[in-house]
């Protein structure tokens, strides 16, 4: 993977982010990353895979960035959300830059649960199960806490 995928950009450009990053992850595998509430349970996949190598997190820090990009993005995209800059609160908080609210106001921090993922493992923190617990999804669409290193509700 790209090096560049470690530096995640401002809520205004993560779409090309996410979109670069998938591009770039299925070139050469078949994985249908298809921005589906479906396809995250194949980031949890991605990221057991991952856990299993044994690698230390700054090795796959830019793949899991990515991935966080792209549950953040599938948010977005089926259950009304936005991308949002934290404030220096909050990213010192999420250890993150960005994050997704909510239509109900609620900021959630998928970067910060693949992470999650990565070092603790299990189903409590698996991102499919993050997106059908949201609260504060549009109506019409299909879909717990904020995630980060901490559990909190916002």
């Amino acid at each position: 993977m790209d090096s560049d995928f470690g530096t995640v950009p401002g809520a205004q450009d993560m779409r090309a982010y996410v979109t670069r990053f998938v591009a770039q992850l299925t070139e050469r595998n078949r994985l249908p990353l298809d921005y589906s509430v479906s396809s995250l349970r194949i980031v949890d996949f991605l990221v057991d895979g991952l856990r299993r190598g044994g690698p230390e997190r700054a090795q796959v820090e830019g793949v899991l960035r990515g991935l966080g990009g792209y549950v953040g993005e599938v948010m977005v995209r089926r259950a009304g959300g936005r991308w949002v800059d934290f404030d220096a609160g909050q990213r010192e908080f999420f250890e993150q830059p960005v994050g997704v609210r909510m239509p109900d106001g609620r900021a959630w921090n998928p970067l910060g649960k693949v992470v999650n993922r990565f070092e603790a493992g299990g189903p409590e923190e698996s991102v499919q199960r993050l997106y059908l617990q949201l609260h504060g999804r549009s109506a019409g669409r299909a879909g717990g806490a904020c995630r980060s290193a901490r559990t909190v509700s916002c």
